[in-house]
């Protein structure tokens, strides 16, 4: 019986990684300079390491926390050195592990004003969400204010608000040195449109057709040469990582970014005008 009783412990959290779309687990490993990836096989967790300690970009799920933790330590490191975990969107599936991840590691939260009610809700306060979606609750421990430079150990990240596919998303910048090249680096929060939202006659939530519009020009504004983001369909990511080693750095794509923020601004501005169509 006992070893019957280990056995479900053991298979148990790894069932249920399984049985998320895109929340498989994942190899863990360096994406440039010092940027690593510990996220699943689509829900995106970044490592960024600095000698004063490292940041976490995206908890994922509740069982996505294994995947970051394993990821981590293969990766040589401890999480709990990580000082800093940053949130793309206040969604269910990139922070419902933010609880867990937050005690596993002792960092602090950071989030943008408009997202930061929604975690600390546990995900009630969400417009779109917040009656099917709910997860454990987390204190913010700093508001992001849009322009701001997290500085932790000589590495700055820089935070971007692109408000549209959750109240407060945010993109994540900076830059990196490799191959004696710098490389401006963007994370993109989220550029989708959830089901079931609406922009005219009863607006998911007032000013969310504004919204898009602006976090749209901000991404356009962005240099960009190393294209990540908060799930890993946006940038081809398993393409990619089976590419390293061929030759260059295939996360490098300044035209993959700017070809992805084109595809999302024209179905966000396609869905804007049929509803403005069917609402005369």
């Amino acid at each position: 019986m006992r070893y019957i009783a280990l056995f479900v412990l053991v298979v148990a959290p790894l069932a249920a990684q399984h049985n998320i779309p895109g929340n498989e687990p994942f190899p863990a490993y360096k994406i440039a300079a010092n940027i690593y990836y510990v996220g699943a096989a689509d829900i995106t967790s970044y490592l960024i390491t600095t000698p004063a300690g490292h940041i976490v970009i995206n908890a994922g799920y509740a069982e996505t926390v294994p995947i970051v933790e394993a990821g981590i330590r293969k990766l040589g490191f401890n999480p709990r050195d990580v000082k800093i975990l940053l949130n793309g969107q206040a969604h269910y599936d990139h922070v419902a592990g933010m609880a867990a991840l937050q005690k596993l590691t002792g960092g602090k939260v950071y989030s943008s004003e408009r997202d930061a009610p929604v975690l600390e809700s546990g995900g009630v306060k969400d417009p779109r969400w917040g009656k099917e979606q709910t997860y454990p609750a987390v204190k913010v421990d700093h508001i992001l204010r849009d322009g701001e430079a997290i500085k932790l150990g000589g590495v700055t990240v820089h935070t971007r608000l692109t408000p549209g596919h959750s109240l407060g998303c945010t993109t994540f910048t900076m830059t990196v040195e490799e191959g004696g090249k710098q490389l401006e680096v963007v994370f993109v929060g989220g550029t989708s449109i959830n089901p079931g939202v609406h922009f005219v006659g009863k607006p998911t939530w007032p000013g969310i057709a504004e919204d898009f519009q602006k976090g749209f020009e901000v991404l356009k504004s962005l240099q960009c040469d190393l294209f990540l983001g908060a799930h890993g369909n946006y940038y081809g990511m398993k393409g990619k990582y089976e590419r390293m080693g061929a030759g260059g750095n295939p996360f490098v794509d300044p035209a993959g970014y700017r070809v992805f923020v084109a595809k999302s601004e024209k179905t966000f501005e396609a869905q804007l005008a049929q509803e403005k169509v069917a609402s005369k």
